[in-house]
Protein backbone atom coordinates (compact mmCIF):
# COMPACT_ATOMS: atom_id res chain seq x y z
CA UNK A 1 0.00 0.00 0.00
CA UNK A 2 3.07 2.13 0.67
CA UNK A 3 4.28 1.52 -2.56
CA UNK A 4 1.24 2.74 -4.10
CA UNK A 5 0.70 5.97 -2.52
CA UNK A 6 4.76 6.40 -3.60
CA UNK A 7 4.20 6.67 -6.98
CA UNK A 8 0.66 8.28 -7.00
CA UNK A 9 2.66 10.83 -5.44
CA UNK A 10 5.34 11.05 -7.47
CA UNK A 11 2.88 11.03 -11.05
CA UNK A 12 0.91 14.43 -9.05
CA UNK A 13 4.27 16.05 -9.11
CA UNK A 14 4.67 15.09 -12.55
CA UNK A 15 1.07 16.50 -14.21
CA UNK A 16 1.53 19.36 -11.58
CA UNK A 17 0.81 22.76 -13.54
CA UNK A 18 4.16 24.43 -11.83
CA UNK A 19 6.21 21.58 -11.72
CA UNK A 20 8.41 19.10 -13.85
CA UNK A 21 10.49 16.36 -13.74
CA UNK A 22 13.62 18.96 -12.42
CA UNK A 23 12.11 20.40 -10.01
CA UNK A 24 9.60 23.86 -9.47
CA UNK A 25 9.02 25.97 -12.85
CA UNK A 26 9.30 29.58 -10.71
CA UNK A 27 13.04 31.41 -10.81
CA UNK A 28 13.99 33.98 -12.57
CA UNK A 29 16.35 33.50 -16.01
CA UNK A 30 13.83 30.44 -16.70
CA UNK A 31 16.25 28.40 -13.98
CA UNK A 32 14.55 24.81 -12.97
CA UNK A 33 14.55 23.12 -10.02
CA UNK A 34 13.94 24.76 -6.40
CA UNK A 35 17.47 25.25 -5.09
CA UNK A 36 18.08 28.76 -6.06
CA UNK A 37 18.66 28.22 -10.44
CA UNK A 38 21.41 25.40 -9.97
CA UNK A 39 19.30 22.59 -11.05
CA UNK A 40 18.58 21.67 -14.81
CA UNK A 41 16.93 23.42 -17.00
CA UNK A 42 12.55 22.75 -17.52
CA UNK A 43 11.31 22.54 -21.12
CA UNK A 44 8.00 22.34 -19.88
CA UNK A 45 8.12 25.83 -18.21
CA UNK A 46 9.33 27.75 -21.74
CA UNK A 47 6.73 30.89 -22.12
CA UNK A 48 3.88 29.96 -25.20
CA UNK A 49 4.66 31.77 -28.07
CA UNK A 50 2.68 34.98 -29.10
CA UNK A 51 -0.20 34.62 -31.90
CA UNK A 52 -2.13 37.24 -33.66
CA UNK A 53 -5.24 38.22 -32.50
CA UNK A 54 -8.39 36.36 -34.20
CA UNK A 55 -11.18 38.87 -34.90
CA UNK A 56 -14.05 38.93 -32.26
CA UNK A 57 -16.66 35.96 -32.97
CA UNK A 58 -14.24 34.47 -35.90
CA UNK A 59 -13.51 31.44 -33.68
CA UNK A 60 -10.70 29.28 -34.95
CA UNK A 61 -9.59 30.05 -39.03
CA UNK A 62 -9.06 26.77 -41.26
CA UNK A 63 -6.91 27.41 -44.15
CA UNK A 64 -10.35 26.73 -46.02
CA UNK A 65 -11.57 29.76 -44.97
CA UNK A 66 -8.29 31.70 -45.79
CA UNK A 67 -8.82 30.15 -49.91
CA UNK A 68 -12.07 31.32 -49.60
CA UNK A 69 -11.05 35.00 -48.35
CA UNK A 70 -8.37 35.25 -50.96
CA UNK A 71 -10.43 33.93 -53.58
CA UNK A 72 -12.97 36.40 -52.67
CA UNK A 73 -10.90 39.06 -53.07
CA UNK A 74 -9.06 38.62 -55.79
CA UNK A 75 -12.81 38.40 -57.99
CA UNK A 76 -13.73 41.90 -56.32
CA UNK A 77 -16.92 40.11 -54.82
CA UNK A 78 -18.43 37.05 -53.21
CA UNK A 79 -19.45 33.58 -54.09
CA UNK A 80 -22.52 32.41 -55.05
CA UNK A 81 -24.02 31.06 -51.31
CA UNK A 82 -21.87 34.07 -49.24
CA UNK A 83 -24.44 36.52 -48.20
CA UNK A 84 -27.53 35.39 -49.79
CA UNK A 85 -28.01 32.44 -47.47
CA UNK A 86 -27.81 29.48 -50.40
CA UNK A 87 -25.27 27.04 -50.18
CA UNK A 88 -22.58 26.09 -53.37
CA UNK A 89 -24.30 22.64 -53.61
CA UNK A 90 -27.88 24.64 -54.85
CA UNK A 91 -25.71 25.95 -58.06
CA UNK A 92 -24.05 23.19 -58.99
CA UNK A 93 -27.38 21.10 -59.24
CA UNK A 94 -28.98 23.88 -61.23
CA UNK A 95 -26.40 23.70 -63.50
CA UNK A 96 -26.16 19.97 -63.55
CA UNK A 97 -29.89 19.65 -64.45
CA UNK A 98 -29.49 22.33 -67.20
CA UNK A 99 -26.77 20.04 -68.88
CA UNK A 100 -29.16 17.14 -68.43
CA UNK A 101 -31.89 18.76 -70.24
CA UNK A 102 -30.04 20.42 -72.94
CA UNK A 103 -28.22 16.68 -73.52
CA UNK A 104 -31.03 14.50 -72.82
CA UNK A 105 -34.14 16.74 -74.72
CA UNK A 106 -32.39 17.30 -78.45
CA UNK A 107 -31.32 15.34 -80.85
CA UNK A 108 -29.89 15.37 -84.32
CA UNK A 109 -30.88 12.82 -86.33
CA UNK A 110 -29.22 12.48 -89.75
CA UNK A 111 -30.78 12.03 -93.28
CA UNK A 112 -30.35 8.60 -93.49
CA UNK A 113 -31.14 7.91 -90.28
CA UNK A 114 -34.48 7.34 -88.18
CA UNK A 115 -34.90 7.85 -84.14
CA UNK A 116 -36.78 5.55 -82.49
CA UNK A 117 -38.00 7.02 -79.26
CA UNK A 118 -38.96 4.81 -76.02
CA UNK A 119 -41.05 5.82 -73.36
CA UNK A 120 -40.04 3.73 -70.09
CA UNK A 121 -38.57 0.72 -72.36
CA UNK A 122 -41.53 0.92 -74.44
CA UNK A 123 -41.95 2.49 -78.09
CA UNK A 124 -43.44 5.69 -78.62
CA UNK A 125 -42.74 7.36 -82.15
CA UNK A 126 -40.46 7.64 -84.64
CA UNK A 127 -38.25 10.89 -85.17
CA UNK A 128 -37.55 11.76 -88.74
CA UNK A 129 -34.32 13.62 -90.02
CA UNK A 130 -33.34 17.06 -88.58
CA UNK A 131 -33.67 18.30 -84.78
CA UNK A 132 -36.00 16.61 -82.29
CA UNK A 133 -37.30 17.17 -78.89
CA UNK A 134 -38.36 14.55 -76.14
CA UNK A 135 -38.60 14.56 -72.79
CA UNK A 136 -34.88 13.84 -70.96
CA UNK A 137 -33.54 10.54 -70.18
CA UNK A 138 -34.84 8.22 -68.53
CA UNK A 139 -38.59 9.06 -69.37
CA UNK A 140 -37.50 9.23 -73.00
CA UNK A 141 -34.67 7.31 -74.81
CA UNK A 142 -33.82 7.83 -78.68
CA UNK A 143 -32.09 5.30 -80.86
CA UNK A 144 -31.17 5.86 -84.00
CA UNK A 145 -31.24 3.77 -86.90
CA UNK A 146 -29.46 3.69 -90.47
CA UNK A 147 -32.27 3.04 -92.87
CA UNK A 148 -30.34 3.77 -96.17
CA UNK A 149 -27.05 1.26 -95.30
CA UNK A 150 -27.29 -1.56 -97.62
CA UNK A 151 -25.94 -4.95 -95.23
CA UNK A 152 -24.58 -7.95 -97.16
CA UNK A 153 -24.75 -11.58 -95.05
CA UNK A 154 -22.43 -13.84 -96.91
CA UNK A 155 -23.66 -17.51 -96.68
CA UNK A 156 -21.07 -20.46 -97.65
CA UNK A 157 -17.78 -19.73 -98.78
CA UNK A 158 -16.01 -19.45 -102.04
CA UNK A 159 -12.81 -21.77 -100.40
CA UNK A 160 -12.54 -25.65 -100.22
CA UNK A 161 -12.49 -24.82 -96.72
CA UNK A 162 -16.36 -25.31 -96.13
CA UNK A 163 -18.60 -26.53 -98.27
CA UNK A 164 -22.59 -25.12 -98.17
CA UNK A 165 -24.16 -28.50 -99.71
CA UNK A 166 -27.90 -28.48 -101.78
CA UNK A 167 -29.94 -30.71 -102.97
CA UNK A 168 -31.39 -30.04 -106.65
CA UNK A 169 -33.92 -31.53 -107.94
CA UNK A 170 -32.49 -33.76 -110.22
CA UNK A 171 -31.50 -35.60 -106.84
CA UNK A 172 -28.09 -34.14 -107.50
CA UNK A 173 -25.72 -32.18 -104.82
CA UNK A 174 -24.14 -28.76 -105.54
CA UNK A 175 -21.62 -26.77 -103.12
CA UNK A 176 -23.66 -22.70 -103.11
CA UNK A 177 -21.94 -20.08 -101.79
CA UNK A 178 -23.91 -16.87 -102.28
CA UNK A 179 -24.54 -13.32 -100.65
CA UNK A 180 -27.71 -11.59 -99.51
CA UNK A 181 -28.36 -7.65 -99.65
CA UNK A 182 -30.39 -6.16 -97.45
CA UNK A 183 -31.57 -2.65 -95.66
CA UNK A 184 -33.81 -1.62 -92.69
CA UNK A 185 -37.31 -0.39 -94.28
CA UNK A 186 -39.20 -0.19 -90.94
CA UNK A 187 -37.06 0.73 -87.61
CA UNK A 188 -39.75 0.51 -84.69
CA UNK A 189 -40.38 -3.21 -86.37
CA UNK A 190 -36.49 -4.09 -86.69
CA UNK A 191 -35.86 -3.09 -83.09
CA UNK A 192 -38.65 -4.53 -81.38
CA UNK A 193 -40.37 -7.45 -83.76
CA UNK A 194 -37.28 -9.71 -83.90
CA UNK A 195 -34.55 -10.58 -81.13
CA UNK A 196 -31.35 -11.03 -83.53
CA UNK A 197 -32.58 -9.53 -87.21
CA UNK A 198 -29.28 -10.74 -88.91
CA UNK A 199 -29.21 -14.06 -87.71
CA UNK A 200 -33.02 -14.47 -88.71
CA UNK A 201 -31.85 -13.19 -92.02
CA UNK A 202 -29.43 -15.93 -92.42
CA UNK A 203 -31.37 -18.44 -91.62
CA UNK A 204 -34.38 -17.35 -93.87
CA UNK A 205 -31.80 -16.91 -96.73
CA UNK A 206 -30.79 -20.54 -96.49
CA UNK A 207 -34.33 -22.22 -95.93
CA UNK A 208 -35.39 -20.32 -99.48
CA UNK A 209 -32.31 -20.98 -101.22
CA UNK A 210 -32.81 -24.49 -100.32
CA UNK A 211 -36.52 -24.76 -101.28
CA UNK A 212 -35.41 -22.70 -104.68
CA UNK A 213 -33.02 -25.63 -105.96
CA UNK A 214 -34.79 -27.94 -104.88
CA UNK A 215 -37.08 -27.86 -107.86
CA UNK A 216 -34.36 -26.77 -110.49
CA UNK A 217 -32.20 -29.32 -112.42
CA UNK A 218 -28.29 -29.54 -111.83
CA UNK A 219 -27.50 -27.71 -115.35
CA UNK A 220 -30.06 -24.77 -113.93
CA UNK A 221 -28.27 -24.16 -110.85
CA UNK A 222 -24.57 -24.12 -112.26
CA UNK A 223 -25.38 -22.71 -115.73
CA UNK A 224 -27.84 -19.93 -117.23
CA UNK A 225 -30.91 -20.82 -114.26
CA UNK A 226 -28.63 -18.84 -112.12
CA UNK A 227 -30.68 -15.31 -112.30
CA UNK A 228 -34.09 -17.04 -112.26
CA UNK A 229 -33.19 -18.65 -109.17
CA UNK A 230 -31.42 -15.72 -107.53
CA UNK A 231 -35.11 -13.72 -108.28
CA UNK A 232 -36.81 -16.80 -106.62
CA UNK A 233 -34.90 -16.44 -103.60
CA UNK A 234 -35.20 -12.76 -102.99
CA UNK A 235 -39.36 -13.24 -103.77
CA UNK A 236 -39.73 -16.34 -100.98
CA UNK A 237 -37.22 -14.43 -98.49
CA UNK A 238 -39.11 -11.13 -98.69
CA UNK A 239 -42.19 -12.62 -98.19
CA UNK A 240 -41.08 -15.01 -95.36
CA UNK A 241 -39.97 -11.53 -93.90
CA UNK A 242 -42.87 -9.59 -94.10
CA UNK A 243 -44.75 -12.80 -92.37
CA UNK A 244 -42.38 -11.92 -89.32
CA UNK A 245 -42.89 -8.42 -89.26
CA UNK A 246 -39.17 -8.02 -89.32
CA UNK A 247 -39.22 -4.46 -90.93
CA UNK A 248 -36.30 -5.35 -93.04
CA UNK A 249 -36.17 -4.84 -97.18
CA UNK A 250 -34.59 -7.49 -99.25
CA UNK A 251 -32.09 -5.77 -102.46
CA UNK A 252 -30.46 -8.96 -103.84
CA UNK A 253 -29.32 -12.24 -103.92
CA UNK A 254 -25.90 -12.49 -105.94
CA UNK A 255 -24.56 -16.26 -106.21
CA UNK A 256 -20.77 -16.10 -106.24
CA UNK A 257 -20.29 -20.24 -106.80
CA UNK A 258 -22.12 -22.85 -107.89
CA UNK A 259 -20.02 -25.90 -108.25
CA UNK A 260 -20.16 -29.85 -107.52
CA UNK A 261 -18.80 -31.24 -104.08
CA UNK A 262 -15.05 -31.26 -104.47
CA UNK A 263 -14.87 -35.13 -104.18
CA UNK A 264 -16.46 -35.18 -107.82
CA UNK A 265 -15.54 -32.37 -108.95
CA UNK A 266 -12.76 -33.51 -111.70
CA UNK A 267 -15.52 -36.30 -112.94
CA UNK A 268 -18.05 -33.71 -113.26
CA UNK A 269 -16.04 -31.50 -115.44
CA UNK A 270 -15.00 -34.35 -117.54
CA UNK A 271 -19.37 -35.39 -118.19
CA UNK A 272 -19.48 -31.30 -118.69
CA UNK A 273 -17.18 -31.48 -121.46
CA UNK A 274 -18.96 -34.41 -122.87
CA UNK A 275 -22.16 -32.93 -122.61
CA UNK A 276 -20.79 -29.47 -124.38
CA UNK A 277 -19.19 -31.24 -127.02
CA UNK A 278 -22.40 -33.58 -127.90
CA UNK A 279 -24.38 -30.16 -127.69
CA UNK A 280 -21.82 -28.85 -130.79
CA UNK A 281 -22.22 -31.82 -132.52
CA UNK A 282 -26.02 -31.47 -132.53
CA UNK A 283 -26.01 -27.56 -133.08
CA UNK A 284 -23.91 -28.08 -136.37
CA UNK A 285 -26.54 -31.10 -137.45
CA UNK A 286 -28.91 -28.16 -136.83
CA UNK A 287 -27.26 -26.06 -138.83
CA UNK A 288 -26.95 -27.90 -142.21
CA UNK A 289 -30.62 -29.31 -141.61
CA UNK A 290 -31.51 -25.21 -141.88
CA UNK A 291 -29.28 -25.06 -144.92
CA UNK A 292 -31.12 -27.99 -146.72
CA UNK A 293 -34.58 -26.46 -145.94
CA UNK A 294 -33.81 -22.88 -147.22
CA UNK A 295 -32.59 -24.76 -150.25
CA UNK A 296 -35.45 -26.99 -150.88
CA UNK A 297 -37.34 -23.97 -150.38
CA UNK A 298 -35.75 -22.36 -152.80
CA UNK A 299 -35.98 -24.85 -155.41
CA UNK A 300 -39.91 -25.17 -154.69
CA UNK A 301 -40.05 -21.61 -155.07
CA UNK A 302 -38.26 -21.69 -158.79
CA UNK A 303 -40.38 -24.77 -159.55
CA UNK A 304 -43.59 -22.66 -158.64
CA UNK A 305 -42.60 -19.68 -161.02
CA UNK A 306 -41.68 -21.85 -164.09
CA UNK A 307 -45.34 -23.62 -163.52
CA UNK A 308 -46.80 -20.50 -163.58
CA UNK A 309 -45.28 -19.61 -166.49
CA UNK A 310 -45.80 -22.83 -168.60
CA UNK A 311 -49.38 -22.31 -167.99
CA UNK A 312 -48.82 -19.26 -170.51
CA UNK A 313 -46.69 -20.82 -172.87
CA UNK A 314 -46.62 -24.71 -172.36
CA UNK A 315 -44.32 -25.54 -175.86
CA UNK A 316 -41.30 -22.88 -175.31
CA UNK A 317 -41.84 -23.52 -171.70
CA UNK A 318 -41.18 -27.27 -172.57
CA UNK A 319 -38.37 -26.43 -174.74
CA UNK A 320 -36.71 -24.49 -172.31
CA UNK A 321 -36.82 -26.69 -169.53
CA UNK A 322 -35.33 -29.46 -172.01
CA UNK A 323 -32.41 -27.43 -172.92
CA UNK A 324 -32.19 -26.24 -169.38
CA UNK A 325 -31.71 -29.89 -168.36
CA UNK A 326 -29.42 -31.08 -171.47
CA UNK A 327 -26.80 -28.38 -170.05
CA UNK A 328 -26.73 -29.58 -166.65
CA UNK A 329 -26.46 -33.15 -167.77
CA UNK A 330 -24.09 -32.73 -170.74
CA UNK A 331 -21.92 -30.37 -168.81
CA UNK A 332 -20.67 -33.23 -166.62
CA UNK A 333 -19.30 -35.41 -169.35
CA UNK A 334 -15.98 -35.31 -171.46
CA UNK A 335 -18.57 -35.24 -174.74
CA UNK A 336 -19.31 -32.86 -177.11
CA UNK A 337 -22.14 -32.99 -179.44
CA UNK A 338 -23.04 -30.77 -182.35
CA UNK A 339 -26.23 -31.24 -184.50
CA UNK A 340 -25.63 -29.18 -187.49
CA UNK A 341 -25.44 -29.63 -191.47
CA UNK A 342 -21.99 -30.15 -193.08
CA UNK A 343 -19.96 -30.56 -189.56
CA UNK A 344 -18.87 -33.40 -187.68
CA UNK A 345 -21.04 -35.44 -185.23
CA UNK A 346 -18.53 -36.11 -182.45
CA UNK A 347 -15.27 -34.09 -181.77
CA UNK A 348 -13.09 -35.24 -178.81
CA UNK A 349 -12.69 -31.67 -177.53
CA UNK A 350 -11.36 -32.08 -173.93
CA UNK A 351 -8.85 -35.17 -175.63
CA UNK A 352 -7.64 -32.03 -178.27
CA UNK A 353 -7.29 -29.62 -175.15
CA UNK A 354 -5.61 -31.80 -172.86
CA UNK A 355 -2.59 -32.56 -176.10
CA UNK A 356 -2.47 -29.14 -176.67
CA UNK A 357 -2.27 -28.08 -172.98
CA UNK A 358 1.65 -29.47 -172.89
CA UNK A 359 2.48 -28.12 -176.17
CA UNK A 360 1.47 -24.56 -174.41
CA UNK A 361 3.37 -25.04 -171.29
CA UNK A 362 6.56 -25.73 -173.45
CA UNK A 363 6.13 -22.99 -175.59
CA UNK A 364 5.83 -20.70 -172.47
CA UNK A 365 9.22 -22.16 -170.96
Amino acid sequence: MSIFSGWGARLGAVMSENKGPWGSGGGSGGSGGGDGGTGPRNPWSQPPRKRKPAAAGAGNVTSLDEFLKKSKARFGGGFPGQGDGRPYWLYGLGVFLILWLLFTSFHRIGPQERGVVTQLGSYHRTLGPGIGMTAPAPFHRVEKVDVEAIRTIDVGSTDSSSENLILTGDQNIIDLAYSVRWNISDPELYLFQIANPEETIREVAESAMRAVVAGVSLDDAIGAGRGEIEQRVEQVMQQLLNDYRAGVSIQGIAIKQSDPPAAVNDAFKEVSAAQQQAQSYMNDARAYALQLTAKAQGEAAAFDKVYAEYKLAPEVTRRRMYYETMEKVLSRVDKTIVEAPGVTPYLALPEIQRRAAPATEGAAR
